[in-house]
């Protein structure tokens, strides 16, 4: 779509001038300001914001949509942290488990040899330091060489680095020794520290989130980014945590995508708060993919928001849908999350984007096109 196109159809609803002010800055490739976010937000409806999403998105990738064949490893649900929004951990959770090396490995083992990606994230354990973490990684290397390792969320690598004694930069330079190739986006939560406090006071600071991620980007290790929406944070609080995220963006490029995640209420102390809208969800993807400028995928976690919603987001701005993961993830299904068994084929996956009018293209983990087999 043409830049005066997208003016002339966002217009033509009698658009506040406020909000055609901020699509001429979309449509001119200039930056929009915290006050924009928060405007669009607040003021601006579905269908607008997906006309401007869906701009910035084709603008950045064209009409591909990606995917990956992946799977996960939690190696434990035992954790030091309470965290109010979690149903994972074994604080509220009916189960309890703590996989040896060797079940580790297994898992590796079985699964098919076109799989390109293994997630490794999950509870912070009291006894497990860097060294546990670092073998793990070395004895998966040396049954997968090629396996692309994206393990540890900035929280439980905070915690097994503090634990070895090292700095944060000592901590993520022998990991990368021992093969982790880039970190996944857990655990920022939201990072308004008034809310962090109230909702995960135990966990790392915002500030540490940060600093791991920038260090990581510094050494060469690409990362994901994340939030958590939809329990006690208001927009002005996910405009700010957009607004950290943009701006280390700015001084490392080391973010390969950014996943809104919904928070699900089954199962954990905040079980009280109403999950909110399918319009919620939709506005959270437009407007990050709107806001994150400098972030060049956006990526609708299927596994949390249920396959029908995350097709829809196609058109808000998305232009990822995670992969395959063949039914390896419980943290989604063990709080009330539509997909209890989060498995899709690749078959799948294609129709899925197809029909949603996009070009399916496989990735690997560094977003380079694979020939689909």
């Amino acid at each position: 779509m043409q830049e005066d196109q997208l003016l002339t159809i966002c217009g033509y609803a009698k658009t506040p001038e406020v909000l055609m002010g901020i699509a001429r800055k979309i449509a001119e490739g200039q930056r929009i300001s915290g006050e924009d976010g928060l405007a669009l937000f607040k003021q601006a409806d579905l269908g607008f914001l997906g006309m401007l999403a869906d701009h910035v998105r084709r603008k950045k990738n064209g009409n591909d949509a990606y995917f990956i064949r992946n799977f996960h490893i939690e190696p434990t649900n035992i954790c030091i942290n309470k965290c109010r929004f979690c149903s994972y951990s074994h604080h509220f959770s009916s189960t309890r488990w703590e996989l040896t090396v060797d079940e580790i490995l297994e898992k590796v083992r079985i699964q098919d040899q076109r799989v390109t990606e293994l997630h490794i994230t999950g509870a912070v354990h009291p006894d497990r330091d860097i060294y546990y973490y670092g073998d793990l990684l070395t004895r998966i290397k040396s049954v997968r060489p090629a396996l692309h390792l994206k393990a540890y969320s900035a929280v439980e690598l905070d915690y097994m680095i503090q634990k070895s004694g090292m700095s944060i930069r000592e901590g993520l330079i022998y990991l990368k020794s021992c093969g982790l190739d880039s970190i996944p986006g857990g655990g920022a939560e939201i990072f308004d520290e008034a809310i962090r406090t109230e909702i995960c006071g135990m966990k790392s600071t915002s500030g540490t989130w940060l600093e791991i991620h920038e260090t990581a980007h510094q050494l060469g290790i690409p990362s994901n980014a994340t939030m958590l929406y939809g329990h006690l944070e208001n927009y002005a609080q996910r405009i700010d945590h957009l607004e950290r995220l943009r701006q280390l963006q700015d001084r490392t490029a080391g973010f390969n995508a950014f996943i809104p995640l919904k928070f699900h209420n089954s199962n954990n102390a905040m079980s009280r708060i109403a999950e909110v809208s399918v319009v919620e969800d939709m506005k959270m993807y437009a407007v990050a993919r709107l806001y994150l400028d400098n972030f060049p995928h956006m990526k609708a976690y299927w596994p949390a928001v249920g396959r029908k919603l995350a097709q829809i987001s196609l058109s808000f701005g998305v232009d990822d849908l995670d992969g395959t993961i063949n039914d390896s993830t419980r943290i989604y299904s063990l709080a009330g999350a539509e997909d209890q068994n989060p498995v899709m084929t690749v078959s799948q996956m294609v129709a899925m984007i197809t029909e949603a009018g996009r070009t399916p293209v496989e990735r690997n983990s560094l977003y380079q096109m694979q020939g689909m087999q």
